[in-house]
């Protein structure tokens, strides 16, 4: 149904049609858009990705426990190391028996990075092949 004004005549009717040709011009581009983006985006390489899985275990009595502060400080067990260059001295007699022990690291969390980074470096210095870090279990249904 169209309005009309004036005489009636063809020239001076007016359109109440939808001009649908922008519509389908960015339909088009839209769609090929995603023709070129979606093969990259699933043509990746194939990796097996780890899967987050918190395995309780048991503490051995052979376990070496190594705490760092917010200091810095490093604890063995309970007793404080001097520095990273006992804490080497340390661990060399410790990596020689079989089976080695693991050495797990308790951190604070507000302890610096690099702290932890020298316990690290020591225990690879020494030559201890199991490191575990000891953290706090996520909240129920969290």
């Amino acid at each position: 149904m169209a309005l009309t004004f004036g005489n009636g005549g063809e020239e001076d009717s007016v359109v109440s049609e939808i001009n649908t040709t922008p519509l389908v011009d960015v339909m088009l581009v839209l769609l090929i858009i995603f023709l070129i983006t979606i093969p990259v985006v699933t043509n990746t390489i194939a990796v097996n990705l780890p899967h987050e899985e918190n395995h309780v275990r048991e503490t051995k009595p052979e376990n070496i426990n190594l705490s760092v502060d917010k200091s810095g400080k490093i604890y063995w067990d309970q007793e404080a190391i001097a520095g990273a260059d006992a804490l080497t001295a340390r661990l060399k007699t410790v990596a020689v028996q079989q089976p080695q022990p693991e050495i797990q690291i308790r951190g604070d969390g507000d302890a610096k990075y690099e702290a932890i980074g020298r316990v690290i470096f020591a225990c690879q210095r020494a030559g201890i092949v199991k490191i575990g870090f000891i953290t706090e279990p996520a909240p129920r249904g969290a």
